[in-house]
Parts: structure tokens; sequence; C-alpha cells
């Protein structure tokens, strides 16, 4: 999976809490407590209870390579767990 260079900035632009947190996606991206499935080719992987909040982190995949989109935290875990889980611990 990657997170390039040039991401991590977008993502901590529009999202600033997730300032400090490179080690937790990428740790929630190796081991998700949950991965569901959003729209027709984005995935979400979901470590649960991070500080009150669930951490999501977006990114697609195929045969042969992967890649995050953005990452954030919500307390909206009733509206995020309602999607189709793809794969939980």
């Amino acid at each position: 999976m990657r997170l390039t260079d040039e991401r991590w900035p977008h993502i901590v632009e529009g999202h600033p809490e997730m300032a400090g947190h490179l080690n937790d996606v990428l740790f929630a991206i190796a081991s998700p407590d949950k991965i569901l499935k959003d729209g027709e080719d984005e995935l979400l992987a979901i470590a649960l209870e991070y500080s009150a909040k669930l951490l999501v982190v977006v990114y697609r995949e195929n045969e042969t390579d992967g890649f995050i989109i953005t990452a954030y935290f919500t307390k909206q875990a009733d509206k995020l767990l309602k999607r189709i889980v793809l794969w939980q611990k």
C-alpha cells in the first residue's frame, strides 16, 4: 500500500487533526479492525475506538497496486458501520 509524499500533506491540509498521526494511519492500513466497501472502487480501513473516535483510511487497490486517498477521524460510527463489511478481526 502506497502513501505518496504528495498525499500526506494533502491529507493533513484537509484534515488538520491528522497531523502527527502518520504512524497511526500506516498501522490502520496494515492491521485494520474492519474493512468496509465504499462505493464502486474505494475501501475503508477502520481502526475502532481510537481516542473515542474511529480512524478511517480511504484507499483503492487493484491486482498490482494500492494507494491511500485520505484519512480522517470520525465520531459517526453508526453511519459508517452501516456499509458493507468485507473483513473484520
